[in-house]
């Protein structure tokens, strides 16, 4: 027989709902920003094409393995620029005529790519294989 004290009562409908509850908002408890390594941020720009929306601008961004970029907005002009990596601080680097050199960290949250940088919200991006710059109709 079990002792009174330690009998087990049955979940209310309050402790059920509670605990769904609970349960429902873990993944955005567990939710975290990873930062891409230079190695990492290496691999994933050499020879690949980024898509995203910067500052409210959708673009696309070649980044060849020569160490060239090609930053096309979809309205205006492409613009010519410079990339590389720096590994001691595990950044992107990008240099544009007249700005000089900036850099950017790469970050993994929840599966997708975000820029990341001083004075700037994450930006989402996703990248494509080779030189994808032509907008689809």
């Amino acid at each position: 027989m079990i002792e009174p004290s330690r009998q087990r009562t049955p979940w209310n409908r309050r402790q059920a709902v509670f605990l769904l509850g609970i349960l429902a908002a873990t993944p955005l408890a567990f939710a975290q920003d990873v930062p891409l390594t230079a190695t990492e941020i290496a691999e994933l720009l050499r020879g690949r094409t980024a898509i995203g929306t910067w500052q409210g601008t959708p673009y696309r961004q070649f980044f060849d393995p020569d160490g060239s970029t090609i930053y096309a907005p979809r309205t205006g002009r492409s613009t010519l620029g410079k990339w590389r990596v720096d590994a001691s601080r595990d950044l992107y680097e990008s240099w544009w005529e007249g700005s000089g050199w900036e850099a950017w960290g790469v970050i993994r949250r929840d599966g997708n790519l975000y820029w990341t940088g001083p004075g700037i919200e994450a930006e989402p991006f996703r990248m494509m294989d080779g030189q994808q710059l032509v907008w689809p109709n």
